[in-house]
């Protein structure tokens, strides 16, 4: 078994829901556990900033799946929510990544563990910290030390 990191958001639909409907359909998935969810974040866009403010949260799982299942699972996952891709960075029903498994390093076209742009963003790495403030992001170091170098962001605890 494997411990996971999985962030989940939404700007679309009633994003709370989106959020807390998301973390049940992981729940669903066989070879799956969650044991530990975040606190939910009101957070601004990033990128596209004409648009809604998002719902952020961190789950942990445990899970015997490979990251390329867990990853297709999650897809799915997405798309039965409604999810459209059409603007990086751009609204969404619902948003999956994972954000890191166990200390796997993969960089790959499909797959990127840790994910690529976590360390730059506080409406994942405040969620992450809810439930482990320990943890070391492998390639770029512990996630206090991440935090205390980034820009304060209007990021809100719901």
């Amino acid at each position: 078994m494997s411990n996971i990191f999985i962030a989940l958001g939404s700007n679309l639909g009633n994003p709370k829901e989106q959020v807390k409907k998301g973390i049940l359909s992981i729940k669903k998935i066989v070879g799956v556990k969650i044991l530990n969810e975040s606190n939910l974040y009101e957070t601004p866009p990033v990128g596209i900033l004409n648009q809604p403010n998002f719902i952020n949260a961190v789950i942990k799982i445990d899970s015997d799946l490979g990251p390329y299942e867990l990853l297709n699972k999650l897809l799915i996952i997405e798309s039965v929510a409604g999810r459209i891709r059409i603007d990086k960075n751009g609204p969404r029903t619902l948003d999956l990544d994972i954000l890191l498994y166990d200390s796997l390093v993969l960089n790959e076209k499909k797959l990127t563990i840790p994910h690529p742009r976590m360390h730059e963003r506080l409406f994942v790495l405040m969620p992450l910290k809810d439930i482990d403030e320990t943890i070391v992001i492998p390639t770029h170091g512990a996630i206090i030390d991440i935090i205390n170098k980034l820009v304060p962001e209007n990021i809100i605890r719901i």
